[in-house]
């Protein structure tokens, strides 16, 4: 839109509305998409084999279907109850009708998809691209959150996620040819992949999951070969730091296993909004020494 484009300001403001608007609903993403993942699993169990008398999941449960309610009361949510932020803070982060307390995880997922969307406008200003960025925010704080709570990295989110990069490379919008797009993506699957399976060898255990793979070869079809370098040594670093203190804090011994999807997904937005400076940066003073 051009007035956008005269407005860059304009755009920021939009795309923190709605990011706002967006991070409510991906509060139930977060929420319901690995129950209803488990209900399809106990589904297909119970159809595949009725010998072990497996009950399969009662009514439906979708993104829409049941109405949001309180987990202690079952209270359904009413509309002015679910504006972002806003409700949270005029509710005192509790239920309306029986004063259990409301996780401040909600409105931070909120914020947090504002203020990603916000940064992306403002940096990169309006494009088709831009745009495209917002929604590849949207899926990478989903699948954090999801990874977080249930060291599940969901194939609904990653997969979709890869083949979008390779589209909009195709379609050229993307900043990255096609071809890097697909080795890019070959080589974030394949590099986690042998290092899984070297580390199977060595120690006899699984190292990661295989939804870390996806989502790697997902930022590679999106920012291109090129940058799976400075996302492999960025995860790394954070998710060490951050596994570190995580365990320390819960007084857990380092072979506890924690989720590196987080640190993938931290490490690719930082790459993609400014890889290619952090690239540069490097590169020169490499060159300079």
């Amino acid at each position: 839109m051009e007035v956008f484009t005269f407005y860059p300001w304009l755009f920021a403001l939009f795309a923190a509305v709605f990011g706002l608007i967006v991070g409510s609903f991906l509060n139930v993403v977060i929420h319901r998409l690995p129950i209803m993942m488990e209900r399809g699993w106990r589904s297909e169990c119970a159809e595949a084999f009725p010998e072990y008398k497996i009950t399969p999941p009662e009514g439906s449960f979708n993104l829409s279907i049941p109405r949001s309610a309180c987990p202690k009361c079952h209270t359904p949510l009413r509309v002015l109850d679910n504006i972002p932020v806003i409700s949270w803070l005029l509710l005192g982060g509790k239920c309306r009708h029986c004063s259990n307390k409301i996780s401040i995880r909600y409105p931070l997922v909120e914020v947090l998809t504002a203020a990603m969307s916000t940064v992306i406008a403002w940096q990169l200003g309006y494009s088709e691209y831009s745009l495209a960025l917002i929604f590849f925010s949207f899926v990478l704080i989903s699948a954090t959150f999801i990874d977080l709570d249930t060291m599940l990295l969901p194939d609904q989110l990653t997969l979709p996620l890869m083949w979008a990069g390779i589209t909009l490379a195709l379609l050229n919008v993307s900043p990255v040819s096609l071809t890097d797009s697909v080795v890019g993506a070959m080589a974030g699957y394949l590099s986690l992949w042998s290092v899984f399976w070297l580390f199977k060898l060595i120690t006899g255990k699984d190292g990661m999951g295989y939804g870390d793979f996806k989502l790697l070869a997902a930022l590679g079809a999106w920012l291109g070969w090129q940058h799976l370098p400075l996302i492999i040594l960025l995860s790394s670093v954070v998710g060490v730091v951050f596994g570190l203190i995580q365990l320390r804090m819960q007084k857990k011994g380092i072979d506890v296993a924690f989720p590196f999807g987080p640190y993938l997904a931290i490490a690719g937005w930082i790459s993609a909004i400014w890889g290619e400076q952090i690239i540069h940066s490097y590169l020169q003073s490499f060159v300079g020494v």
